[in-house]
């Protein structure tokens, strides 16, 4: 393997417009205005292409569903551990890098592979197993209500950041078992995370949070997937415990919210661009499936790293560089033309395959029709606030992704009122995760203490008294 600093993972065929050493860069807005349209260019010579997930980072990207299942589907070839990463290993990759949170290693079932990556699946699949599918559906219903009141009687929203944005979040508050305290930072520091904002503090809080979980659930435990991880045979260290978590959740939130907000847009999209109200008569079970073959949340990820060079397809793929698979080009692969035609649930790879299949893939379908469900038809002449071709997608090497969903509708009453008993709202500006840590005012007297603002998961607690 040649590992000098100016190598590059990949060995373009011959004719290929990258072979002169260029990587394509996924992280601008221009691959996010239009990433199929570089999928199609890729495709066109050959099975893989050189790119750039961040500046410095470079990595291959498989775009052909039939050699996207032959990396999925050989775990002995090609490996998920990222400790292998010989750029990384030898000082390559920035540290700051804004895409090292989702490459760097994490002792979770995400990064390991063989016995240990059987272990912890095994703990984490048979935990996700215990799910009452009825009470999940209550649990986002009432999210989905509480999030609701907070805009309706606007008679506007940003259904991405004031709806699809907070549910996942908030319910894996409710998921975990985390108390007001817990929750308000957890919410706080994943939100920060994914919007990339100060990761460094948001990851320190993230674990401390996450710590003080495991610790409580470990003597007060409860009906819920931390204390069901804890209790499972495996054994999870306290260290692991917290990783497995920091796994669902970033495995959970970010696609489970893109998932929710491209179907959305999807059903309030129309072929006349007059109203954009909802009026094709399709069932959100198939806006579901449209998506996760057409713009499927996560696109381009499942990082693995050859064990040795492999010729793929006449692809060399160099050992320990980082090989990703787009979900999105092997779902648009020409070779699939039969499949697409019937949308076919079995043929897109948009929850992965092989051993690293998502173990969550009905309780993440369940989640997104009821939430997609309940705003339906609790706001019913909800319609595009701009025409569907002006909505904008966030730029990220990793996700299909809207910065925003803008809707309007008939303003209405608020169905429930916060019982809690702080001097604000308990919902801040519509896209900022509340800070608890800010002290709410009182025009009224300077001697009554001051109170810590509410965050969401506390605020929620406070109204349904879970």
């Amino acid at each position: 393997m040649d590992s000098s600093p100016g190598s590059t993972p990949y060995s373009a065929p011959t004719g290929c417009p990258m072979s002169g050493g260029r990587q394509t860069s996924l992280y601008g807005p221009e691959f996010a205005a239009d990433p199929q349209r570089v999928y199609d260019e890729f495709r066109a010579h050959g099975l893989a292409a050189p790119i750039e997930l961040a500046p410095g980072v470079e990595a291959t990207l498989i775009v052909q569903h039939e050699a996207a299942l032959r990396v999925l589907q050989n775990p002995s070839y090609f490996a998920r551990d990222s400790r292998r990463w010989a750029a990384l290993r030898e000082g390559r990759v920035p540290l700051d890098s804004p895409v090292l949170p989702m490459m760097a290693y994490r002792p979770n079932c995400l990064f390991t592979d063989g016995t240990e990556h059987l272990r912890l699946r095994k703990a984490v699949t048979e935990s996700l197993g215990r799910l009452n599918t009825t009470r999940l559906s209550r649990d986002v219903e009432r999210i989905a209500d509480y999030l609701i009141d907070q805009f309706i009687e606007r008679g506007s929203a940003d259904l991405l950041g004031d709806y699809a944005k907070l549910l996942p979040l908030l319910l894996f508050n409710q998921l975990f078992g985390c108390p007001g305290d817990i929750g308000d930072r957890l919410t706080r520091s994943m939100s920060a995370i994914f919007d990339g904002e100060d990761v460094l503090r948001a990851n320190a809080e993230l674990t401390e949070c996450l710590m003080e979980l495991v610790a409580l659930k470990r003597r007060q435990p409860g009906e819920d997937i931390t204390s069901w991880l804890i209790q499972h045979p495996a054994g999870l260290r306290d260290e692991e415990l917290k990783d497995q978590l920091v796994m669902l959740m970033g495995a959970g939130v970010e696609p489970e919210r893109n998932l929710i907000a491209n179907a959305l847009l999807l059903m309030l999209s129309s072929d006349t661009g007059v109203s954009h109200r909802r009026g094709t008569g399709m069932l959100v079970e198939d806006a579901l499936d449209d998506v996760l073959w057409n713009n499927p949340p996560i696109a381009n990820y499942a990082t693995h790293y050859p064990v040795q060079d492999i010729d793929l397809g006449g692809v060399t793929l160099k050992a320990d560089t980082p090989v990703l698979i787009s979900f999105a080009a092997a779902n648009s692969d020409p070779a699939l033309t039969d499949a697409r035609q019937t949308l076919s649930k079995g043929a897109h790879l948009a929850w992965g395959a092989g051993p690293h299949v998502c173990p969550a893939k009905s309780p993440a379908q369940l989640i997104a029709l009821t939430a997609i469900e309940k705003i339906l038809n609790s706001v019913p002449d909800l319609a595009l606030a701009v025409h569907p071709s002006a909505v904008e997608w966030r730029p990220g090497p990793f996700h299909r992704a809207l910065v925003s969903l803008p809707v309007h509708f008939t303003a209405a009453p608020a169905r429930r009122t916060t019982t809690a008993s702080v001097t604000q709202s308990p919902v801040p500006s519509r896209n900022a995760i509340p800070d608890e840590t800010s002290a709410a005012h009182h025009d009224h007297t300077h001697t009554e203490p001051q109170k810590k603002t509410k965050g969401w998961w506390s605020s929620f607690l406070d109204v349904f008294r879970v």
